[in-house]
């Protein structure tokens, strides 16, 4: 399925009804909207794990603009300010009202431009295998700690700025860093599924790119709701020290930080019952 959001067509996919019949009424389940990481990537990434959560909430899968089988709409709008707007737009145009917004590794640069930007849209935010602005030099000592030097040499290649019209940079991070991801085995067919965009991933990570430039420290004090900051203590691509630093410049009235341990990116990957608990925890709690 496809809506018109801000100029262009975004695609979103949805399971589990909103409304559940509930004795003489019908009870409306909360709304989780689950952000893909990336960019570049789609909502494939985070299926069919998440589906475990339809009998509590309904979840509703997006590709943001210029990932995915969404719209590219114009080059110069992929910023994380457009992409937080558009959350805004997709809400509004669907009518969902005060969603739980999950977003994992670039999605929770986008959950976070959103919240921060729109502060009365989540009602509940999820901060996943994230980072609030960029210090590459713990990404290169995680990576060489697990992968030795050609790990490390690929991870500055890739985040140095060498992306850009060099695609063997895209081929040494498949193979030298890509397998220190995660702990446990990755289904092997996952990687083929994602529609993946080469010219968005290209764009924003190339030497002075937004992946260069963002930095939500400031803007995190205006988060207003409950939000959960989820990490894995193996995770190579945003290190402890990232989630870390967001749960510091959150407000402390709304911080919950969970760190999962022997998880690499994307807990749910590597300690999934754990992960489902600690999200069910959150999703349901009051407040």
């Amino acid at each position: 399925m496809r809506v018109l959001v801000n100029g262009v067509r975004l695609f979103f996919d949805v399971e589990g009804a909103g409304l559940e019949p509930e004795g003489p009424a019908m009870r409306r389940k909360p709304t989780l909207i689950v952000l893909h990481g990336g960019p570049g990537a789609d909502h494939s990434t985070l299926r069919p794990w998440f589906a475990r959560f339809a009998d509590i909430a309904q979840v509703v899968y997006l590709d943001h603009r210029a990932n995915g089988r969404s719209d590219d709409g114009p080059p110069e709008a992929e910023t994380l300010a457009q992409w937080g707007d558009d959350i805004a737009g997709f809400c509004a145009a669907l009518e969902i009202d005060r969603p739980i917004l999950y977003g994992l590794s670039f999605g929770g640069f986008v959950a976070q431009s959103a919240a921060t930007r729109h502060p009365d849209l989540p009602s509940r935010l999820v901060l996943a295998s994230t980072a609030c602005r960029s210090v590459f030099e713990r990404k290169y000592d995680a990576f060489e700690a697990m992968g030795g030097p050609d790990s490390r040499r690929a991870a500055e290649r890739f985040w140095g700025g060498a992306i850009d019209g060099d695609p063997s940079v895209v081929d040494d991070w498949d193979r030298h860093c890509r397998p220190y991801y995660n702990t446990t085995p990755q289904d092997p067919e996952g990687r083929s599924r994602v529609v993946r965009r080469a010219a968005t991933e290209a764009r924003f990570f190339k030497a002075g790119g937004e992946r260069w430039r963002m930095d939500f420290r400031a803007d995190l004090a205006r988060v207003r709701c409950p939000t959960l900051v989820l990490a894995g203590d193996r995770d190579p691509v945003t290190p402890l020290a990232d989630a870390e630093e967001i749960a510091a410049h959150l407000p402390s009235d709304v911080l919950r930080y969970e760190v999962v341990t022997g998880a690499g990116h994307g807990t749910h990957r590597d300690r999934p019952a754990e992960t489902e608990r600690i999200l069910r925890s959150f999703i349901l709690a009051e407040g």
